[in-house]
């Protein structure tokens, strides 16, 4: 399905309502506005397409429950930031890359095929369930969950900072 690009005030208005949110919780947009804006206007077309915001820098399936990982902010953003400074497009970056203190470098792509691995069980709690291919950190101020490589610079929920997570499985 060929989706039409997004109105420029529909990529404002993205554009907008990403930049406040994402600052509220610690986060950057890359300082080049217009290659923000591109990425944004991707996003708006993969969200016509798809129904979701898959990342504009890779290739979505289609299927919501294989891209869970790509929607944006994808599950890979914030190691990609503590490590090169941005994530895997450029839309998000860190601090020193938003005040022009440090330079991107290329990110390499973390992605092999989504989040779960099949076939490896592991007892929980509540019985057997699936074996994530990440850690599950858990917010010790309000209990969020999430499962990758490290813990988020900012709880999404309390705006706890890292270090007030811990390994939960």
């Amino acid at each position: 399905m060929i989706a039409q690009p997004p109105n420029p005030q529909e990529v404002d208005a993205a554009y907008s309502k990403l930049e406040n949110g994402s600052e509220s919780m610690g986060y950057h947009l890359n300082p080049d506005a217009d290659f923000a804006r591109e990425l944004v206007a991707g996003l708006l077309v993969n969200e016509k397409r798809y129904g979701y915001q898959a990342c504009p820098c890779r290739l979505a399936s289609g299927v919501k429950s294989d891209d869970l990982d790509i929607i944006c902010p994808c599950d890979y953003r914030d190691a990609d930031i503590a490590e090169y400074g941005a994530c895997y497009c450029g839309l998000y970056v860190s601090k020193a890359v938003g005040d022009g203190e440090k330079k991107v470098t290329a990110v390499p792509e973390r992605r092999t095929g989504g989040a779960m691995e099949k076939g490896q069980l592991v007892q929980g709690a509540h019985g057997v369930i699936a074996q994530l291919s990440f850690p599950v950190w858990r917010c010790r101020v309000c209990g969020y969950l999430c499962a990758r490589e490290q813990p988020p610079e900012t709880c999404p929920v309390c705006k706890a900072k890292k270090e007030r997570f811990e390994r939960f499985l």
